[in-house]
């Protein structure tokens, strides 16, 4: 399933994957394979994502009803 939520929370801080990357410690193809829905972060990558774009867990990774 896609992260939209966690796509548009980067483009709301005018980040690149590239600069969200950095912010987390990964790669960009990282950051674009779980915006494509391609991989499944583990919680720790999750948590520095949220911090990165002051989001919360809830607010980007848990589903929808």
């Amino acid at each position: 399933m896609k992260n939209l939520r966690m796509k548009a929370a980067r483009a709301a801080k005018d980040l690149s994957q590239q600069q969200l990357a950095d912010l987390a410690g990964v790669s960009r193809q990282t950051i674009n394979a779980i915006e494509k829905g391609d991989y499944n972060p583990t919680i720790r990558l999750c948590i520095d994502i949220c911090r990165a774009l002051d989001k919360t867990l809830d607010e980007l990774f848990w589903p929808e009803d």
